[in-house]
């Protein structure tokens, strides 16, 4: 508050000394006393100073949008034309002048309106903080919701991304931590953990009730595999207690370090469905092995589905096959398939007959009125590439992960399917 009180009093004092800088020269412009030129430098260089604030608003807020303010229009009035008429008044000759009426000189008086500016001070000086700390967010999407303007965004419902909660100088562009607590306190009392990732700088942990935690990281650098081995334990644990506490994870300007641990957690806790995976692991070849180029077309066809440790009666199974966002193939017990449930080994075994040709990328769906249905109204799917089928077979574990969100159901559908494929 302290530093606070001393940005406004200099604010005042600027202002205060360009208008008396602005008396002694209207009273002193015609005597023969000599003006020294540092003396009349003083006024522009306080203009430009204030000249600097305008610009500064005008580039984080994009000037349309700054000058559809009425009051921003008469601000830059206030500073642009004194600075001017002061410019003029040092690099040309008095002489010059004197043929201009007296009334030119009532234009500097325009800088007797920038006394309104004490009394913005104090809200401009939270506006002109706002405006820092988004020009320091560059392009990142911030929270300015329900009065709060943080650096700060959810990456999922229950994990938050956000820079350094600062205090000092560094919060007049950061997070300030009271800010980030008040935040916290109100969306998620008692079910919050903040992690932090600087190796360089800290805070006290009682800010946030001592649910904080850290993990040593240099700037522009990686963390070791040990230490995102143990983040992504300690947060799926604290995931677990509860489903509605969450996590905050940040580093300095909550960018790098935040991003390869948010990442790391994300693949840690299965958020993201096996075929998103896949499809991930896919584009990479295609970057590193392919060379932005897609690999080669493999034409196949589906021999056989085992299904291992499926729960219920799937005696009515069957499944969908789609390519280009068309159904190509439609299997049941009817005549085109075989469907056989072997109890004891909790396996399915389904042979596919006169399967389609399939290329590229294909999806699966499976039926049953005796298994729950999920996304897109079905048990489960999945989805491949026939380029990157490996050894004729697919390998898939599939983890409903709707179990993981409702406490009232059983423990999650697990199953194993084991996918046979021809090549045409």
């Amino acid at each position: 508050k302290k530093k606070k009180k001393k940005k406004i009093i200099f604010g005042v004092f600027l202002v205060l000394l360009d208008v008396t800088l602005l008396l002694a020269d209207l009273i002193f412009t015609d005597s023969k006393l000599y003006i020294p030129l540092e003396y009349r430098s003083i006024s522009p260089a306080i203009a430009l100073f204030f000249l600097m604030d305008v610009l500064l608003r005008m580039f984080v807020e994009r000037r349309q949008q700054h000058f559809s303010d009425l009051f921003n229009i008469l601000d830059t009035a206030i500073i642009v034309i004194p600075l001017l008429v002061d410019v003029v008044y040092i690099f040309f000759d008095i002489k010059f002048l004197r043929n201009i009426p007296r009334w030119t000189y009532l234009v500097r008086l325009l800088q007797l309106i920038i006394l309104i500016r004490i009394f913005r001070l104090v809200h401009q000086k939270r506006q002109l903080e706002k405006l820092m700390r988004r020009l320091v967010s560059e392009n990142k999407r911030r929270y300015t919701r329900d009065g709060f303007d943080l650096d700060l965004t959810y990456v999922t419902e229950r994990i938050i991304a956000m820079s350094f909660p600062s205090s000092g100088r560094q919060s007049f562009y950061r997070n300030p931590i009271e800010e980030v607590v008040q935040f916290l306190e109100n969306k998620h009392p008692n079910h919050y953990r903040v992690y932090n990732l600087c190796s360089e700088t800290a805070y006290d942990p009682k800010h946030f009730h001592n649910r904080v935690g850290r993990i040593m990281i240099d700037d522009h650098n990686v963390p070791t595999l040990h230490e995102m081995v143990v983040f992504t334990r300690k947060l799926n644990e604290w995931m677990a207690q509860d489903l509605e506490n969450i996590i905050a994870i940040h580093c300095k300007g909550g960018k790098g370090r935040t991003r390869t641990m948010v990442c790391a957690f994300l693949i840690a806790s299965e958020i993201f469905l096996t075929a998103e995976n896949r499809y991930v692991g896919y584009f990479a070849q295609v970057k590193h092995l392919y060379n932005w180029n897609l690999p080669p077309r493999r034409i196949l066809f589906i021999k056989r589905f085992i299904i291992y440790s499926i729960r219920g009666d799937v005696c009515d199974l069957k499944f969908l096959i789609v390519m280009e966002k068309k159904v190509v193939f439609s299997g049941t017990s009817l005549g085109n398939c075989s469907i056989l449930h072997d109890i004891e080994t909790d396996k399915v075994l389904i042979d596919v007959f006169d399967g389609p040709l399939l290329y590229d990328d294909v999806k699966v769906q499976f039926f049953s009125s005796n298994l729950p249905k999920y996304y897109d109204n079905c048990p489960f799917f999945f989805w491949f590439n026939t380029a990157f089928i490996q050894n004729n077979s697919l390998l898939l574990v599939v983890i409903n992960l709707i179990y993981r969100k409702q406490k009232i159901l059983e423990p999650p559908l697990f199953l194993a399917l084991l996918l046979l494929l021809w090549l045409f």
